[in-house]
């Protein structure tokens, strides 16, 4: 397993995402993923699963320091007091002990983001977490956040997928030391993957077209990835991504396909997206 190093953290490049999981099916999914391989696990409050969560991990019978776990807070309530009131209940939910990354979720522009990095940094000395990052931040923001923090913010976790290119967001993420974090990885599986250019490369590797997007993101420095699925007998092959490597000439082309600008998660209060 390829391992992202950003500031202190160690952040295995292909994690299991848990969006939409709930109830003995994410226990069942996470406890499944940690058996086949996997060492990296994303939550979040908003997902309402971090119960199951923590008890899939529980029960993988995998140490605990063996895993990755992160978990995010949702943007209505990064605040002062918030946060930090939020963040310990999903510890408190997961039943593991201290998270190893705790994200701000999306930013908020009611809550001035001062407020919220210095509320994100307080997790840190409350021992809640041993890394802090944010999500759905811009290249701007990432740089103005990383001049407030006291501590390293060590990923943003964006969308990103051969359909969506996030050059300006990687920019900083590696001006700073920081991972970029990608969700919706295989674009949420609709037509990315029946796209002519992926179907062609998947064909040459002898691949299917998921390991194909996602070995084009964890191919480039300083990617993780984190699909979600809950399907058992798609967890192997989406770690199965780092015995082969594309091309320079299929990386281009996966990159030509990505200025689309294909976003596929983009709510009412998401910020003003970089340009594409």
């Amino acid at each position: 397993m390829k391992i992202i190093e950003a500031g202190a953290a160690r952040i295995p490049a292909i994690g299991l995402g848990t969006w939409r999981l709930s109830g003995s099916q994410a226990t069942d999914i996470v406890s499944r993923a940690i058996e086949v391989g996997y060492r990296h696990i994303d939550t979040a409050r908003m997902y309402g699963n971090e119960g199951e969560v923590g008890e899939g991990i529980r029960r993988s019978g995998v140490a605990r320091s063996e895993i990755f776990v992160t978990t995010k807070i949702w943007w209505e309530n990064i605040g002062k007091g918030d946060l930090q009131r939020s963040a310990e209940q999903g510890v408190e939910a997961l039943q593991i002990g201290p998270v190893d990354l705790l994200l701000i979720h999306w930013p908020n522009r009611n809550v001035p983001l001062e407020d919220s990095i210095e509320a994100l940094n307080e997790t840190l000395a409350l021992g809640l977490t041993r890394h802090i990052g944010v999500a759905n931040f811009t290249s701007a923001m990432l740089d103005e956040a990383a001049a407030i923090s006291s501590h390293p913010l060590v990923c943003n976790q964006v969308e990103y997928h051969p359909f969506l290119a996030q050059d300006a967001v990687l920019d900083a993420c590696r001006r700073h030391d920081m991972a970029l974090v990608a969700y919706s990885p295989i674009g949420q599986g609709k037509t990315l993957l029946e796209d002519p250019t992926v179907a062609d490369i998947a064909r040459r590797h002898g691949r299917s077209p998921a390991q194909i997007a996602l070995r084009w993101e964890v191919q480039q420095d300083g990617v993780a990835a984190i699909p979600r699925t809950s399907n058992p007998d798609r967890l192997a092959e989406n770690l199965e991504v780092f015995d082969f490597e594309l091309g320079e000439d299929e990386m281009a082309a996966l990159h030509e396909l990505s200025k689309r600008g294909q976003r596929l998660v983009d709510p009412d209060f998401a910020p003003s997206w970089d340009r594409v």
